[in-house]
C-alpha cells in the first residue's frame, strides 16, 4: 500500500483544541482505530494494542509548542 499522509493545521480556541484531542483519544480507546477524511474519501486506520507515545513540550520567549506522537 502507498503511504497516505494527512496533515492539518487550523487556529482555534483552547477548548475546541482540547475537544479535538479528546475525540482522537476516544477513537483510540473505544474503537482501536482512527478515522479521517481526505479529498472526500474516509479512511480508517487500525491501531494495535501496543503503541509508542512520544510527548515533547517546548517553552520559549517566541512561543511554546506541544507535540504528541503515537507510533507503532
Amino acid at each position: 500500500m502507498d503511504l497516505i499522509e494527512h496533515k492539518s493545521s487550523e487556529s482555534m480556541g483552547r477548548e475546541p483544541a482540547a475537544a479535538k484531542l479528546r475525540d482522537i483519544a476516544d477513537q483510540l480507546a473505544r474503537h482501536n482505530q482512527l478515522e479521517f477524511e481526505r479529498d472526500g474519501v474516509r479512511y480508517s486506520v487500525k491501531v494495535p494494542d501496543q503503541v509508542t507515545l512520544a510527548l515533547e513540550i517546548e517553552v520559549g520567549d517566541d512561543g511554546s509548542e506541544i507535540e504528541v506522537e503515537i507510533s507503532w
